[in-house]
């Protein structure tokens, strides 16, 4: 294994453990049937992790793709939550 390897597993290992915190509070809102985070909080995660992800494709980097693809799926996720509540 390169170096450069090294560095991509390191990356992808810390995307992975700073994603979970998504994972954890996106289960967290499925067992209670609502998001608990305001809707604007995910909107300007919408925009956010819109750009990076357009950044990332950019720079090929797939670490930041992987992560902000997954990210931005739980994102839409809670602000579809939101909204059937308000129904």
């Amino acid at each position: 294994m390169t170096a450069g390897n090294y560095w991509l597993a390191l990356g992808l290992a810390g995307q992975a453990a700073f994603g979970m915190r998504f994972v954890v509070q996106w289960l967290h809102s499925e067992s209670r049937r609502k998001s608990i985070i305001p809707l604007a909080f995910w909107k300007l995660s919408i925009v956010g992790g819109s750009a990076l992800l357009v950044y990332a494709i950019h720079k090929r980097d797939p670490v930041f793709i992987a992560g902000e693809a997954i990210s931005l799926m739980i994102f839409a996720r809670n602000i579809h939550m939101i909204r059937r509540s308000q129904q």
